[in-house]
């Protein structure tokens, strides 16, 4: 018969929200079940369970923040009303990293060491979408093994969608859903292209930018506009041959960051080494983020952040949700095609035909 993987407790464990039977011997042995799919529970489940800390309860309750289908919504917002005077009590940190930086690595290495010194760890990782069924297509889980296997961790791999800078357009309710449950330490992992970088800025405390040694005597191409975004850079992958190399990118990023505005006021960027295989520099790493929150606290720019984070989040949801409606009208459905055929067409000018709409869709 078919062994399980290794990563599979041998008895059940309630903290492990995968769990993986058995396979079977010949295929026709197998019978055929009617599986009926549960309904949808009353929110005061999924309360319950994210303040229990239940990590199945709390992927469920994420699952339906992040559903765009109306029968979703107000149960949503009613799991959200409850649980975020839960939320709050934890560090923020957004990693991001052009491609192969070795962002899945580092969270996979700082996260198990976390975990087992008693901290609680959920890691929401936005993955690029599938352009045919939109899903993720990394699949996080299977790149952070060690951390995957921690009962105090959860990961939570999700979709970018088509949302700008691709992050995830549920990702600050599902951070809300995990503070509720408990967790104290928030990662998230950007696909580390286009705007997602600016995105995740607005919602986390501390951001880290992640960089591979440089072969070069030039700085990497990376626009100045994600650097001053950056609380801590970090020279990934500094082992073996790459020491050197680590070393020089390191000392040309600490004579760049000075002529760079500082991302937190007080805070001056730190640039510093490390290898997430070889699990050197990770400590330091901690120690520096550590730092970091013990200062804007004491300052309160910690707290004005949070704040600002919010207000910010409140305009963003308006805008989104004109936009949602705007193309869901049926009048501007209606009228659409037509539109697009004059402008196509040089008919009509292109900002005149979008007034025209809006003023249809504002009633005037």
């Amino acid at each position: 018969m078919p062994k399980k993987t290794e990563w599979t407790p041998n008895t059940d464990n309630p903290a492990f929200t995968t769990k993986v039977n058995e396979g079977i011997s010949h295929r026709h042995s197998a019978k055929k079940k009617n599986i009926k799919k549960s309904g949808l529970k009353k929110a005061e489940f999924y309360i319950n369970g994210i303040k229990a800390g239940n990590r199945a309860v709390l992927a469920q309750a994420i699952t339906i923040l992040e559903s765009n289908a109306e029968k979703h919504f107000q149960l949503g917002q009613e799991i959200l009303s409850a649980i975020i005077q839960y939320s709050g009590n934890s560090i923020r940190i957004g990693i991001t990293g052009a491609p192969g930086a070795g962002k899945s690595t580092l969270i996979d290495t700082l996260g198990t060491k976390l975990s087992r010194a008693g901290h609680k760890v959920a890691v929401l990782a936005v993955d690029p979408s599938s352009s045919v069924s939109g899903g993720s297509i990394l699949g996080d889980k299977t790149r952070m093994e060690n951390l995957s296997r921690e009962e105090n961790a959860f990961i939570r791999p999700a979709p970018s969608g088509d949302t700008l800078g691709g992050v995830a357009r549920k990702t600050r309710e599902s951070l809300i859903a995990c503070e509720a449950a408990g967790y104290d330490i928030i990662l998230i992992e950007t696909i580390g292209v286009g705007q997602s970088e600016i995105t995740v800025r607005s919602m986390v405390d501390f951001f880290l930018l992640m960089l591979l040694p440089s072969e070069g005597d030039e700085l990497q191409g990376i626009k100045k506009g994600t650097v001053e975004l950056a609380d801590a850079i970090l020279v990934n992958k500094a082992d073996g041959d790459n020491i050197k190399n680590a070393e020089l990118t390191k000392h040309q990023y600490e004579q760049a960051v000075h002529y760079i505005r500082q991302a937190t006021k007080g805070w001056d960027t730190v640039v510093a080494l490390a290898s997430a295989l070889n699990d050197t520099g990770i400590e330091q790493l901690w120690d520096i983020v550590k730092k970091f929150e013990q200062n804007t606290k004491t300052s309160n720019i910690f707290y004005n952040r949070r704040k600002e984070q919010q207000l910010s989040w409140f305009r963003s949801l308006i805008e989104n949700n004109l936009l949602d409606a705007f193309y869901a009208d049926k009048r501007i459905k209606k009228e659409w095609r037509n539109w697009e055929d004059k402008i196509k067409n040089n008919e009509i000018a292109v900002s005149n035909a979008a007034n025209i709409l809006l003023q249809k869709f504002l009633g005037k």
